[in-house]
């Protein structure tokens, strides 16, 4: 049964849907998800592993996936968990990545419409001229984000 639940982080509202064992949404802000409102055991434990990212302590996620999308979508969504912690790559380099280098406005398409924010580190690609670019939550919340990655792996922290 598809369920949802709002998580309080000290950097706001996160909504995490889960579905027969699976982690099918991670969404920031108080969204309306598929399912309905309670918590379940994934859901809770996807919470604290988020929690320690933003505080970073974690740089992994240990969960199991299931976003939903287009079988491009899901090929894009896949090279995104190979970007490393603390890094970015282009949407050119995507879209190279998976065997499509001419297809990087569809990449970018793909990276917007990811329904699992931070597990699948959109935030990591960036235009080629390394600005921050779009995001579906917003460039202040990107540059966060990389931020505090870069800030993690300069001091020796997470896991």
């Amino acid at each position: 049964m598809a369920s949802f639940y709002h998580y309080r982080t000290p950097y706001g509202i996160v909504a995490i849907g889960c579905d027969e064992g699976v982690l099918t949404h991670v969404a920031l802000g108080a969204k309306e998800l598929p399912g309905v409102f309670q918590p379940c055991a994934l859901s809770n434990e996807a919470a604290n592993q988020l929690q320690e990212y933003l505080a970073g302590k974690r740089r992994l996620f240990d969960l199991p996936l299931k976003p939903s999308g287009t079988p491009f979508q899901l090929q894009v969504w896949d090279a995104l968990q190979f970007i490393p912690y603390g890094q970015t790559r282009s949407y050119s380099e995507v879209a190279a990545s998976i065997g499509r280098p001419s297809s990087s406005r569809a990449v970018g398409q793909a990276v917007k419409a990811n329904p699992l924010a931070i597990v699948i580190p959109c935030h990591r690609v960036l235009p080629a001229d390394g600005s921050l670019g779009g995001y579906a939550y917003g460039p202040r919340t990107k540059a966060f984000l990389l931020d505090l990655e870069s800030r993690t792996l300069s001091a020796g922290f997470g896991g």
